[in-house]
Formats: structure tokens, C-alpha cells, sequence
């Protein structure tokens, strides 16, 4: 990594089956040889990550706002915030948008970065003004962030220009919001 420890996001936007997914895996894993990767995925209907019964989901339907749930091997959290109802905006937000979906990954960056990562690979939020590899037939102006490659470009130097993108300048003081449940 370059001495700019910022965090360096990249959105891979295209349409459904373009093979987003399938690069995100080889990206992750050329990049987390030497970075501390996260991803982010854009989903655009409701799903239970969660199986009703268990007591992480009792503690969330019981009304929690966050559950955090550690196992032997894995640690997760359930926010019931999601893209609907995002964070407050600070008083300098990472993203300026009045988009709740923005708002809601630019919460979740922000959280990241607290939690140390180096990287974040975006699957979706195509009108974000972040960073963005094109993957499949989608069109430059159908993206709010300038294009830095695309998904037919070598994975190589996709995992050089993800690393050499500019950081995020992220202040630990960006929301109000408790950084419970760590990775």
C-alpha cells in the first residue's frame, strides 16, 4: 500500500449476470494479498440474512436496532437502518447526496474506515460519484463517478489502479453513529 492511508473505495457497476460478482472475487482475492479488503453489495429487495427462531433474530424482532452475533470463526451485524432509513448526515458528509441509498453506503464507508480497512469494493450504487469499473455493455454516462477501467481489463492492472486511487478523506468524528460489531 502507498503511505496514503485513506480508504480507497471502487464501484463495479453493470447490468445484472455482466459478471460483477465473478471480478469482485478475483479482485478480492489479487488485493488481499497485501490490503485489508471490504466489499459492499447493493440489493435491491428485501432479504432475511437472518433465521427466525434463532436469538440474534429474536433480539432484532424484540426491537434492537443492531445485533451483533460471534461465532467461533465469523462476527456479524444486523443494522435495521438499511437503505430506507440511513444514518443522520454529518455536517460534512462523505458523499453529498440527498439519496438515502448514498447516505446509506456513505454511512457504511465511513464505518469501515473506522474499523481499519484499507480497500471497499462496491457492487452497485452505479450513481454514486465514486470511482467506478464499468463491467459488461454499460455506458459511461450511465455512472455518477468517473470511469477508472473496465471489466475486460486485465485483473492486474485493475488491482493496480484500484490501489492507486486516491483515499477518502474520512474524519473518525463523520457520524454520531456507535461502531459496534466489528468485522
Amino acid at each position: 500500500m502507498s503511505q496514503d492511508s485513506r480508504l480507497r473505495v471502487v464501484c463495479l457497476a453493470g447490468p445484472s449476470d455482466a459478471g460483477k460478482t465473478t471480478l469482485i472475487e478475483a479482485l478480492v482475492s489479487r488485493l488481499a494479498a497485501d490490503s485489508r479488503v471490504a466489499t459492499v453489495k447493493s440489493i435491491h429487495h428485501d432479504i432475511e440474512i437472518d433465521t427466525p427462531g434463532t436469538d440474534t433474530h429474536r433480539h432484532r424482532t424484540a426491537g434492537a436496532e443492531t445485533v451483533v452475533g460471534i461465532t467461533p470463526t465469523l462476527t456479524f451485524d444486523i443494522t435495521t437502518r438499511g437503505k430506507r432509513n440511513p444514518p443522520a448526515s454529518a455536517a460534512d458528509p462523505l458523499l453529498e447526496s440527498d439519496d438515502p441509498e448514498i447516505r446509506a453506503l456513505a454511512s457504511t464507508l465511513e464505518r469501515l474506515a473506522r474499523r481499519g480497512y484499507d480497500l471497499v469494493l462496491v457492487e452497485g450504487f452505479a450513481e454514486s460519484p465514486l470511482p467506478t469499473i464499468l463491467v459488461g455493455d454499460r455506458e459511461p454516462s450511465a455512472v455518477g463517478g468517473p470511469v477508472v477501467g473496465r471489466g475486460d481489463d486485465p485483473i492486474d492492472e485493475l488491482a493496480a489502479t484500484i490501489r492507486s486511487l486516491e483515499g477518502l478523506a474520512i474524519d473518525d468524528q463523520t457520524t454520531g453513529e456507535s461502531d459496534a460489531g466489528a468485522e
